[in-house]
């Protein structure tokens, strides 16, 4: 990579959403019970409303007594397991699910496990768990979402494309989906496919800055500079302290030849987040563009001094330094940018001795 390609950090929506959301259909209140335990009800119920006022630790409480009075009482052991989802106890929360599983074999109960599971990183559990919802509700629009971000994080776009449509398919203001959908496109370079998508999302949902900032980065990528500088900065505007967004703009601004504004936007960046090394990595590059080369050198060593197997800093380091006739430091930093695999390092290697 020669100086002139800069390393960006590029948002990509695909986060686990809070089961909460998720949780809030299913969390009913009980009903009279067939055995007459109007205790084990009230407990019940009690949980429910420490629930959905996040009083976690009281709303456990009242599941555990739940549980203890009726052992074989399904939606406790069900929103129990998602209370402690909220609490991060993950195990916890599978092996509730596990235990409502065995009573009865909801989509919920499955989907929900497999939440938990890609909580712990387990996703080729999630993934199962996803299914298995699928199978058994056939219009469970989150578990082809869910299913579908595990396929992108896998590098199966096609596969994440079709999960996400059917998503989408059956629920057509689904944002977070075009969204992530647009992103899978994207990685296969359908960029009109990708920009369509993303104003879909933003349609159903204006208020994504992640979204904005995923449109500017296509539209940068289709050499729509101006536009790609427009959307970054509405996805500052909604969200400020969005420091990938400025280094994003930063270097559209860089491809639209402003140096001195990209320079701003990386010191934004640098600014709401101080170790962010590729942000000074980037700026270096435009204060080389404006001729000044010490700063740049001292840029890129605080990027290297962030990161030590940054290799293109040092690149960028040597390039640097050559421009202020250091031509033994510039050999030294091309070389260990060789070493650690930037192959375009070599070039500039080759006349060192």
């Amino acid at each position: 990579m020669k100086v002139k390609k800069l390393l960006l950090v590029l948002f990509c929506s695909l986060a686990i959403q809070n089961l909460t959301t998720a949780q809030t259909d299913s969390i009913i209140k009980a009903k009279v019970l067939d055995d007459g335990s109007q205790d084990a009800e009230k407990f019940y119920n009690s949980g429910i409303a420490n629930f959905a006022a996040k009083n976690f630790s009281g709303a456990l409480n009242d599941f555990n007594q739940a549980i203890a009075l009726k052992p074989d009482f399904e939606r406790a052991y069900y929103n129990r397991g998602a209370t402690k989802f909220e609490m991060k106890d993950y195990n916890g929360a599978i092996s509730d699910f596990d235990k409502a599983l065995t009573i009865n074999q909801t989509a919920d109960s499955y989907f929900s496990r497999g939440q938990a599971k890609y909580a712990l990183g387990n996703k080729d559990g999630a993934t199962a768990d996803y299914s298995k919802t699928l199978e058994i509700k056939v219009d469970y629009a989150q578990a082809y979402y869910y299913r579908g971000g595990i396929k992108f994080e896998n590098a199966d776009y096609k596969g994440a494309i079709e999960d996400f449509t059917k998503a989408i398919t059956i629920k057509p203001d689904y944002a977070y989906a075009y969204n992530d959908r647009g992103s899978a496109k994207r990685q296969m370079d359908d960029l009109k496919g990708a920009i369509s998508d993303y104003n879909k999302a933003l349609v159903a949902n204006s208020e994504l800055a992640f979204t904005h900032n995923n449109l500017a980065s296509a539209k940068r990528k289709q050499g729509d500079f101006k536009g790609a500088i427009s959307d970054y900065t509405e996805a500052i505007n909604q969200k400020k302290d969005y420091y990938v967004a400025y280094n994003n703009r930063g270097s559209a601004k860089l491809d639209n030849g402003d140096y001195q504004g990209a320079v701003d936007d990386f010191s934004k960046a640098i600014q709401i987040k101080a170790d962010y090394s590729y942000a000074f990595n980037n700026r270096a590059y435009a204060k080389y563009k404006l001729k000044d080369y010490k700063g740049s050198i001292e840029d890129c060593t605080k990027a290297i001094q962030l990161n030590a197997s940054y290799g293109y800093a040092y690149l960028n380091r040597g390039i640097a330094k050559e421009m202020l006739r250091d031509n033994a430091g510039a050999c030294a930093d091309w070389k260990k940018a060789a070493e650690l695999g930037v192959e375009s390092a070599r070039n500039y290697n080759g006349d060192c001795k």
